[in-house]
């Protein structure tokens, strides 16, 4: 099963997340499918990238989104 979910990146204490297309049953840090995005939470206000085409074109494919990708895309539209 695909889930589009978030990778962390960055050094300690300043995590920069990636929104990445992977293998729901593999862990988060394995080899991804497709990087659809970006998420900094350590700037003010946030800074989020997302390809909404591309995330789209996942999800009628059979991704599911998680909890937090689901409140990322609520919060950058």
């Amino acid at each position: 099963m695909l889930k589009i979910r978030l990778r962390r990146m960055g050094s300690n204490r300043r995590p920069v997340y990636r929104v990445v297309v992977s293998d729901g049953r593999k862990p988060p840090t394995a080899a991804v499918i497709e990087e659809v995005g970006y998420y900094n939470p350590r700037t003010q206000p946030f800074e989020v990238r997302l390809d909404r085409g591309r995330i789209d074109h996942w999800v009628a494919q059979g991704a599911q989104l998680s909890d937090t990708v689901k409140s990322l895309l609520k919060r950058a539209t």
